[in-house]
């Protein structure tokens, strides 16, 4: 028998960025709110103090800060009809566990959508006309526009102490920024990151093929920083040990960093760790939920009780949790109706790498999560698809994560994996190799979705969560294109090498290699309840006191990279909440 809680006004499920957020935002607010975290409690001064933190082969190698893969993971197919087999060693992406989620280990890129791309479907239509997309492709407008969101953007640069340089106030171009971004409202909180001599280099050389390079925004700061929250941070010092750890210099944003430090010292918030959800629980109706169900950390059953329930876990776990709870309708691929599930999206990126003449000295083992050189040109809908045939594009940069002597010791194609020879090439390319990554968008196609496994369960015994997943025409031809376009930047560095690593169109997805962990939707945001799980408030449709958050809201992927648009949204619904939902509890967004 399940032992049973006092009620609370709020029940977050997942302690990361947007648990924080909301935590903080409700609190304000007067609500009583409880976090539950499945995995452990996670902080800078406890898990990462110097020089522990900069243990390699734990962090980067065995992934301390990842999920437990053998307890719970996610299966994998190409098509429809294939059988989904589990993904047993973390390789495509990472999955983040504990309080901070993967906000703990992430690199810190703190982009701003561009404006088509929250009105995907409307914009190309409008722009290319209907027949331009694609029959099979699902692509949809979230339902909120970048005017919209803007001012929260704004603040939440602000709470992340973002490093950059504004290329569009208010509609004015300025010298230095991105002149291809959206206006925004006011300058970076903070002044963006040194470059370092590749950057600069790569900066010139873009600039000669006639882009339109800008220094990357960054959530690491790059001076001494106090937030909205009285929260301060303290300046990068370049030490290469962001992604994948947690930052010891508490320079990297991160809930720990952010908004932790206010939000565990308030008498009505509580977290609880080592509790694993299980299920939303629903009244008879099927239209109200009562709480949550979950396994405590002595492997007992408890019911938390709860006017207000938050999906604020990753993208993957917002899904399964809906799917297992039986709130909405699973999504169906041969029918295309049911919306829980739908639109899954992951990013199809690819590189130009490098090799400069001898002698070239990039001094790599300085480097930073996020601070370097981008551009825009080739992203979203910032040129011309009409005669190209597809849709999309790429957030391209280069950013030096750092020279780290196990993962991060590149070599020129065709060098051997092992013995002498492999030294030398690792000695020879060390200080003169680098790369310019091509981040890919991936649009939402009608057999890429996400349900129930039907064979493999977790340690709980319910079922995992199957992707059905490949890459399509479309972004091959986009990266493609792309990668032709980079190459001339490549070529514009003098080098004594280009090497073009771009996947030809038809290969088949591969979970062995890491991309990115920017997996999106599966609970999209829409205008319907026929076409999204939750509003534009990040509401579900139906049952009105469940709000889900995160890239699962996302209707299909872009190149940049999602955290952004995450908090954006996170704070755009905390405000609905507090000044709708509060006073008249009900559907934001009458169906």
């Amino acid at each position: 028998m399940a032992i049973k809680k006092d009620k609370v006004d709020v029940v977050m499920i997942g302690l990361g960025w947007t648990g924080s957020i909301l935590g903080q935002e409700l609190t304000e607010a007067g609500l009583n709110v409880l976090a539950l975290e499945r995995g452990d409690m996670r902080d800078t001064n406890a898990d990462t103090p110097y020089p522990k933190a900069v243990d390699e082969l734990r962090y980067a190698v065995r992934g301390e800060l990842f999920q437990d893969l053998s307890r719970e993971t996610v299966t994998i197919r190409h098509g429809v009809n294939d059988v989904a087999v589990p993904y047993r060693q973390h390789g495509s992406f990472l999955l983040g566990n504990g309080v901070g989620g993967a906000g703990f280990h992430w690199n810190g890129m703190m982009y701003r959508n561009l404006p088509e791309e929250l009105e995907m479907r409307t914009h190309h239509e409008q722009r290319y006309g209907k027949k331009f997309i694609p029959e099979n492709m699902t692509i949809q407008d979230h339902g909120v526009t970048y005017a919209e969101l803007e001012p929260f953007y704004n603040f939440a640069e602000k709470v992340f102490g973002t490093s950059g340089k504004a290329g569009n106030i208010n509609g004015k171009i300025v010298e230095g920024g991105n002149p291809l971004e959206a206006a925004r409202s006011e300058e970076f909180p903070l002044p963006p990151l040194k470059y370092q001599y590749s950057a600069s280099l790569v900066d010139k050389a873009m600039r000669e093929v006639g882009f339109h390079p800008y220094p990357t925004p960054a959530a690491n700061a790059s001076a001494p920083f106090t937030n909205p929250y009285g929260v301060r941070l303290g300046p990068c010092n370049y030490c290469g040990f962001c992604e994948n750890f947690g930052c010891y210099m508490y320079s990297k944003a991160s809930p720990q960093t952010t908004i932790l430090p206010v939000l565990l010292k308030k008498e009505n918030f509580e977290v609880r760790t080592r509790a694993h959800v299980t299920k939303i629980n629903l009244d008879s109706t099927g239209k109200k939920a009562t709480g949550v169900t979950y396994i405590d950390a002595q492997g007992r059953e408890v019911e938390q009780p709860a006017d207000l329930v938050l999906l604020t876990a990753f993208q993957t776990h917002n899904v399964r949790l809906l799917l297992l709870s039986g709130i909405g309708k699973p999504y169906d691929p041969v029918t295309g109706e049911g919306v829980v599930g739908k639109n899954f999206a992951y990013q199809y990126n690819g590189g130009i790498n490098v090799l400069m003449p001898k002698g070239t000295q990039f001094n790599p083992f300085a480097g930073t999560g996020a601070g370097g050189v981008g551009m825009d040109d080739l992203n979203a809908d910032q040129f011309d698809h009409g005669p190209l045939g597809f849709i999309g594009g790429a957030s391209i940069r280069h950013v030096r994560y750092g020279g780290r002597p196990i993962k991060q010791t590149s070599t020129v194609p065709g060098t051997p994996n092992w013995g002498s020879d492999w030294k030398a090439g690792v000695q020879d390319a060390y200080q003169r190799y680098l790369t310019i990554g091509m981040s890919g968008s991936v649009m939402a196609y009608r057999d890429a979705y996400l349900s129930l496994d039907p064979t493999y369960r977790d340690a709980n015994g319910q079922p995992l969560l199957r992707m059905t997943f490949n890459w399509h025409e479309n972004e091959g031809k986009m990266l493609t294109y792309i990668g032709s376009k980079m190459e001339e930047v490549g070529n514009a560095m003098k080098p004594e090498k280009v090497f073009k690593a771009v996947r030809k169109t038809g290969s088949l997805y591969d979970t062995r290699a890491y991309q990115s962990t920017h997996l999106t939707g599966g609970a999209i945001m829409g205008t319907t309840p026929k076409n999204s799980v939750v509003n534009r408030y990040l509401q579900s449709w139906d049952v009105p006191n469940v709000f889900v958050y995160g890239a699962s809201a996302f209707p299909q992927n872009m190149g940049y990279n999602p955290t952004g648009l995450v908090a954006a949204l996170a704070y755009w619904s905390a405000k609905a909440i507090r000044e709708q939902y509060l006073k008249n509890p009900g559907p934001l967004v009458q169906a």
